[in-house]
């Protein structure tokens, strides 16, 4: 699906350029002329990223952003005639994302555009890849939090510790000291019971028949691990 943008300028020749060129390079175009007007289409449309005028009518540009940034993180680049540093501080204070001074190469929006959306793409892939799902049990490594049937799981720290270790490492066999060297840190022999238990309770989590588990397996004589095969 193209990406859609909003061009907001009170310059007609600068929207018309900016179109044309934009969408020779596939992107979707919206426009409007002040700040009302691009407050009301941005509420009532879906888009990618906003190229926004400082100097507008109605509402001028800081403010239009602070209004989109009160809904939404989508990417703002602010265009302005001016050249002084106070307005590039206040347009990057209140949510920009970038910064251009007219007259600007047509060039180098497009240029700047193609790094923001770069940027954006990576961004949701590290999320997206923070989020593991495992049948019908979710587990997001950026909050720490774990869900089954969309019911939240209260683990503990050590639990969702053991359960990260096993997911991320999916039919690799941990023994007992292995996992007290690598989640409890230590060094020496600890205490082997620590594990089991910690285990025991973790299946009661996230099995729905403990004695039968599902995902957490133990491997008779040497350790514990985790698959989602059946």
């Amino acid at each position: 699906m193209p990406k859609r943008i909003l061009i907001v300028d009170d310059e007609p020749l600068i929207v018309k350029g900016l179109k044309y060129s934009l969408e020779q390079d596939g992107y979707e175009t919206e426009s409007a002329q002040d700040g009302e007007d691009a407050v009301n289409k941005f509420l009532s449309g879906q888009y990618d990223l906003v190229l926004l005028d400082v100097m507008l009518p109605k509402l001028d540009g800081i403010e239009v952003c602070q209004r989109i940034r009160e809904r939404s993180n989508v990417p703002i680049i602010m265009l302005t005639a001016k050249g002084d540093d106070m307005d590039k501080i206040l347009g990057l204070e209140y949510g920009a994302d970038d910064y251009m001074t007219k007259p600007f190469n047509i060039l180098e929006v497009k240029a700047r555009i193609k790094t923001i959306f770069r940027r954006t793409a990576m961004m949701q892939r590290e999320t997206a890849q923070r989020v593991i799902t495992v049948r019908d049990m979710q587990i997001n490594m950026n909050n720490r939090s774990v869900s089954i049937a969309g019911q939240e799981v209260n683990l503990t720290a050590k639990e969702f510790d053991l359960l990260q270790l096993f997911v991320t490492n999916r039919g690799k066999v941990f023994s007992r000291e292995n996992l007290l060297e690598t989640i409890w840190k230590y060094d020496y022999l600890g205490d082997l019971r620590t594990v089991d238990v910690h285990i025991r309770r973790l299946r009661e989590k996230i099995e729905r028949v403990p004695s039968q588990p599902e995902y957490i397996f133990t491997k008779w004589g040497v350790g514990y691990y985790f698959t989602d095969k059946d």
